[in-house]
């Protein structure tokens, strides 16, 4: 009895800073993607995809260290459902990529932490004028290229397929980095990846839960750019 007390205990704590906005936003996407689980009767893979992905944006906007846990199982997750759909762009980036990226981002944060100070969240830094324009010059060219490559795997939306990708291996660099302005990339991602997802039901598939992780991925990334720029401007 004693364990389950301490452990309720933990689960209250780990959640007393959370905000009104971000404990309405996780509830409700949550009750829409289980409603929808079962009126699409979609995969229960879909599903666990969809929530461990949620959890682990929202915690990537308040600055948690604890996203990285949540993270490893949406990517294998991801990678897989993405490769039913023949998105081979999204299954090499999540594959080969977000998942050992998972472990990096885990261990750079730890390393600039306010864990000294009992917390769970990082120290956040933005970028400068010549760096957004590097990143936003790395960003075009990449996304034509591998679009090119994509094209000839004649895969589904090659074009928007490559800048979902390329756009989220920049992205995961700068989240890695902490950097306040991965936000901006990661709405332009989640805007994408919306139409994607949607195009797929449009032709007859039914990962809804895929569109509706996505919509909370968008909500949550302008709330995330929000968020980071009030912790930036708490700890400067």
């Amino acid at each position: 009895m004693i364990p389950t007390k301490r452990w309720g205990d933990s689960v209250r704590n780990y959640a007393k800073d959370w905000t009104l906005f971000e404990r309405i936003w996780l509830i409700s996407f949550t009750l829409i993607n289980i409603y929808l689980f079962f009126a699409w009767k979609d995969s229960i893979i879909g599903l666990v995809t969809s929530l461990t992905g949620m959890l682990c944006v929202v915690l990537v906007a308040k600055g948690k260290i604890s996203n990285y846990y949540f993270g490893v199982v949406n990517v294998v997750l991801y990678a897989y459902i993405a490769f039913q759909s023949r998105y081979f762009g999204e299954v090499m980036l999540n594959a080969l990529y977000f998942l050992p990226m998972q472990f990096v981002g885990l261990y750079y944060w730890k390393k600039h932490s306010n864990a000294i100070k009992g917390k769970d969240d990082v120290v956040i830094k933005h970028l400068n004028v010549k760096q957004r324009i590097y990143w936003a010059v790395i960003s075009v060219a990449g996304i034509f290229g591998y679009g090119l490559f994509l094209l000839y795997l004649r895969g589904t939306l090659p074009f928007v397929d490559s800048a979902s990708t390329v756009l989220s291996v920049i992205a995961m660099i700068l989240m890695v980095k902490r950097v306040t302005e991965q936000w901006l990339l990661w709405i332009a991602i989640d805007v994408v990846s919306v139409y994607m997802w949607f195009y797929i039901l449009l032709k007859g598939g039914n990962d809804i839960s895929m569109l509706v992780m996505w919509s909370a991925y968008l909500v949550n990334a302008i709330y995330g750019y929000y968020n980071w720029r009030k912790l930036e401007n708490a700890q400067s």
